[in-house]
């Protein structure tokens, strides 16, 4: 089983989100939150900022930790065919942006940043990340913890 530790940001203004489109070698779209891998003896919170900054352009703050989500994604449902099954730790954090202009990440898979109505967002090919994110800053459980998002149609792993 290969693992991943990643932090992503939920920035939420005005009934918007801030959501990333990621494109995939192959050529396919996702919408997905600012946010990547935790780098070898890096805090998830520092990883968190530069990430926002990476992808987005955007200088964010971060304001509160809002939870943690582990998923298994089996071999069969990878997207990269043949590999082994795969667990995914993302440490989410809500987050305000403070500075920069939104732009595509330089070299990089997010074609472009874009802040979104909330409700819009259930209409768009997106990874799961996003439903947890916004679970998880709309009912802030004490526990940190939302149940599982179901997989398949619009929502991606």
């Amino acid at each position: 089983m290969s693992f991943r530790l990643a932090a992503y940001a939920v920035c939420i203004e005005d009934g918007q989100v801030l959501i990333a489109r990621h494109v995939s070698p192959k050529g396919e779209s996702t919408w997905t939150l600012p946010g990547g891998r935790v780098e070898h003896g890096e805090d998830p919170f520092d990883t968190v900022v530069r990430e926002v900054a990476e992808e987005t352009g955007c200088e964010a703050v971060v304001e509160r930790l809002l939870g943690v989500d582990s998923r298994v994604i089996p071999a069969a449902e990878r997207a990269v065919p043949g590999g082994p099954e795969h667990q995914n730790v993302g440490v989410f954090y809500g987050v305000r942006i403070v500075a920069g202009r939104l732009r595509p990440e330089p070299n990089g898979g997010i074609a472009e940043s874009v802040w979104t109505p909330i409700p819009d967002v259930a209409d768009l090919r997106r990874s799961s990340l996003v439903d947890i994110g916004l679970a998880l800053a709309r009912t802030l459980p004490a526990t940190g913890h939302v149940a599982p998002v179901p997989v398949g149609g619009l929502i991606q792993h």
